[in-house]
């Protein structure tokens, strides 16, 4: 075959190809019009390989071929874009759609640990059935405060993140189950109403405050966040809506289990609270004030982010093209 007449043949094919790709926007008979060439020069180039390879011909070809390749089938968005995109759009929208579910599990849990709390505090009865007066004065006196300080920092926030991660995700992915959740829930709820009880049967509330309320804002707003979306995921199996019961909970389960991932992070910044300014030398007011400001901060993230990304239509799935097209329904 001769190279060089192949080429002057074709040459205009490539040129108008070339020209297709630099430009930004392209109607719809130009978008056809590039498919098509797409598809013809990559025969030639396959043509020119086979039959007498020309380097420099070979060299131009690849390249055109590989572009329009790429705007054809579209590139792959980095990595970078996905954790970005999930950051400023799909974790906010996901907890701003879900905020009636974890903002009533928050009140109810409070309202719970309260009550229990002030029967804890006004019962010596049910002081005694708890623990022993010599336990009960170690753990005010002594256990309370120091376990926040008797472990290095930096490994002692890795130990509060994992184990409140393990809840948190507990939450999130046994919320299917619904049961599983509140148990959790209820579990840790009556620990805290407990401990308040026992401190405030001693005068010590102020102590209990001042040590739980710096990371305890932000880490329990993170607990009954995941347990309101492991709820809502529950209540989806029950109540799907006007979609079909399985793409209604795969869906659900898809943003439940991406929100595990910031929840997570979250949970992070608590842990570090905890194990460097609780137990730091600064005056409460202080340690509390980092705490309260931490917390501002998330809600301010779930209510400006949050509320922008559900209103442009962001709901914390994942995008279309990954979670794959679904057959139309009827009612």
């Amino acid at each position: 075959m001769d190279v060089d007449a192949y080429a002057a043949a074709h040459d205009a094919e490539w040129r108008r190809l070339a020209e297709l790709l630099r430009r930004r926007r392209l109607s719809g008979p130009e978008a056809d019009e590039l498919v098509t060439l797409y598809q013809r020069t990559a025969v030639h180039l396959s043509t020119i390989r086979s039959a007498s390879p020309d380097p420099a011909l070979v060299g131009r070809l690849s390249s055109l071929v590989a572009r329009a390749r790429s705007a054809v089938t579209g590139a792959p968005a980095p990595a970078w874009r996905d954790a970005a995109r999930f950051v400023v759009a799909g974790f906010p929208a996901a907890l701003y759609l879900s905020r009636r579910w974890w903002v009533a599990t928050a009140a109810l849990s409070l309202a719970v640990a309260w009550l229990v709390g002030a029967w804890v505090a006004g019962s010596p009865r049910v002081q005694a059935s708890i623990a022993t007066p010599a336990e009960v004065r170690q753990l005010v006196e002594v256990d309370f405060a120091e376990y926040y300080s008797a472990s290095p920092a930096g490994s002692f926030a890795a130990q509060v993140w994992t184990n409140n991660a393990y809840v948190a995700a507990l939450c999130l992915v046994a919320g299917v189950l619904l049961v599983p959740v509140v148990l959790v829930l209820a579990v840790n709820v009556v620990n805290i109403g407990v401990t308040a009880g026992l401190m405030a049967a001693a005068g010590r509330l102020d102590l209990f405050f001042g040590l739980i309320t710096p990371h305890g804002l932000l880490e329990l707003t993170a607990v009954f966040v995941a347990a309101g979306a492991g709820l809502k995921l529950g209540w989806t199996v029950v109540d799907p809506g006007g979609l079909p019961r399985r793409t209604a909970v795969a869906a659900q389960a898809r943003t439940t289990v991406a929100m595990a991932l910031g929840v997570a992070a979250v949970l992070a910044v608590s842990g570090v609270i905890e194990a460097f300014v609780t137990p730091s030398g600064l005056p409460t007011w202080a340690r509390i004030g980092i705490g309260a400001l931490a917390e501002a901060l998330f809600l301010a993230y779930v209510w400006t982010l949050g509320r922008r990304a559900a209103r442009a239509g962001e709901t914390g799935d994942v995008t279309t093209a990954d979670a794959g097209d679904v057959l139309p329904s009827s009612g």
